[in-house]
């Protein structure tokens, strides 16, 4: 029993090991390329159609927020046009038709779209969108998108390269300072966005479209074999996609889009769980692509920890479970050579931290009071352990499920409440057990820990605990908070 909880605490510390510092290479590269700028063949805007699509499900509370904001963006109207993908069940359908008809009488050309079923989710409704616009130029926005007036006038002029098939902006977060949850959504985001988005495309390695707050040409996507529905992630899937096929994408960390980040815990697990099974998904299906390619070796082996860096999660729980009897395991004064070679995992956690301090060193000017927020988005990761473990386990295992949407309750600030938000999941799941389980076996983990005096696993148990504790009860309390 021993050598099993010591084989697989030292192979799950040896994968969280690997994809840790690799932060250190994209470090490596953002210290190399952080002078580098994308800069447009031509600063004027290509004279073309624009089509803005906007995919929503059942968004009675921003949808109004969003259409005005497109309704904004500064482009010649003749040369612009809206499609509302709504494959809404509620009371959105009606508030985005009376929006879409008092739009149409200020001389806008926006159509809402409605589909027969939610066939496809939200990739069938963006290849319906495709079949019916006029646009040569794709930009996509979700419903918790604010874009920015000059959002068009920024990324266009990147498309005089002909082989530009796609530019992503940087995220902002609308609400970031609202919660603990918010803010530690934040710092991640910061840390995809500013090194690994920006650092990938300036070092010549794939990137991934967001899904979101970018634009397309038309003819990429069409090359590419358009929008496909078979992962939960059909962005990055079409993301691959292109790049295999030689289109060049481009990455503008300075020009953000603003977006509403989940407020409530169980909105964000189900969007996490989306995430890391669709990634998986993809992962699936592209990778065998990437590695019959052409491709350079090194963009291979970059596309593979992109496309992979989710797999951490079952180990990250099984470290968790192994914590525990590895305190008695050392106490019993045998394996010390074993228990000298653990303390070089540190390095990962080192890893991680300069990862995440970079990002903010780089765009924000409050950067030492965010990155203090560390240690509780690695507690907040540990804790999301359980539910995006199950997500890489239905991914590998090709178990399909449906496409749920992230809900969004128009949270801006202090004075904005989300607890009587009809989109509320309610349900406690069995997974939220299971934490809880494993908040309270983290927490013997500490008095173990304590009684032993092994000082040094402290910190760590107590990361475990606070998360799996942390993500538990909020889980609990979120559910059960007032209703409407």
């Amino acid at each position: 029993m021993e050598e099993l909880v010591l084989v697989s605490y030292f192979v799950s510390l040896s994968i969280l090991f690997i994809f840790g510092m690799h932060g250190l290479i994209m470090i490596y590269y953002y210290k190399k390329y952080k002078h580098f700028n994308h800069e447009p063949k031509e600063a004027k805007v290509p004279d073309g159609i624009v089509t803005i699509q906007l995919p929503l499900y059942n968004e009675l509370y921003v949808v109004e927020r969003l259409i005005n904001s497109v309704c904004e963006i500064e482009y010649p109207k003749d040369k612009f046009e809206i499609q509302v993908l709504d494959d809404s069940t509620d009371e959105t359908v009606n508030i985005v038709h009376a929006l879409v008809e008092q739009k149409k009488k200020e001389g806008f050309d926006i159509h809402h779209i409605r589909r027969g079923s939610r066939e496809g989710f939200k990739a069938g409704a963006l290849k319906e969108g495709m079949r019916l616009a006029k646009g040569e130029y794709i930009a996509i926005f979700d419903a918790d998108f604010v874009p920015q007036k000059d959002f068009l006038v920024k990324t266009l002029p990147f498309f005089s390269d002909d082989k530009v098939g796609m530019v992503q902006t940087r995220w902002e977060h609308l609400n970031g300072d609202y919660s603990i949850l918010t803010k530690t959504q934040a710092l991640a985001l910061d840390g995809h966005f500013v090194i690994e988005q920006n650092i990938r495309n300036k070092a010549g390695y794939f990137i991934n479209f967001n899904g979101t707050g970018g634009v397309w040409r038309k003819s990429c996507i069409e090359d590419a074999g358009n929008w496909h529905s078979d992962t939960l992630t059909e962005d990055l899937d079409l993301s691959y996609r292109a790049q295999l096929n030689g289109w060049r994408f481009v990455f503008l960390r300075d020009i953000i889009s603003p977006a509403e980040l989940p407020s409530e815990i169980n909105a964000l697990k189900a969007q996490q769980f989306r995430w890391t099974k669709g990634a998986v998904e993809t992962a699936k299906k592209i990778l065998p692509l990437v590695w019959r390619s052409k491709l350079p070796l090194k963009v291979k082996l970059q596309s593979t920890f992109h496309l992979t860096n989710n797999l951490v999660f079952p180990f990250i729980l099984l470290a968790a479970i192994m914590n525990v009897p590895l305190i008695f395991i050392k106490n019993s004064g045998s394996h010390e050579a074993y228990f000298a070679i653990l303390s070089l995992f540190v390095l990962a956690f080192v890893s991680s931290f300069l990862f995440y301090l970079y990002s903010q060193k780089d765009i924000r000017t409050d950067w030492r009071k965010k990155i203090v927020l560390f240690p509780l988005f690695m507690a907040g990761s540990m804790g999301f352990a359980v539910n995006n473990s199950r997500a890489v386990i239905e991914g590998l295992l090709s178990r399909k499920s449906e496409f749920v949407r992230t809900p969004k309750f128009k949270i801006v600030d202090q004075k904005d409440k989300w607890d009587s938000n009809k989109y509320i999941n309610r349900k406690i799941e069995a997974s939220v057990i299971v934490e809880l389980i494993l908040a309270i076996y983290c927490f013997i983990g500490i008095l173990s820990s304590i009684y032993f005096m092994e000082l040094s696993a402290i910190p760590f148990q107590i990361l475990f605990f606070t998360g799996f504790f942390f993500v538990s009860f909020t889980s609990i309390r979120h559910a059960f908070s007032k209703k409407a």
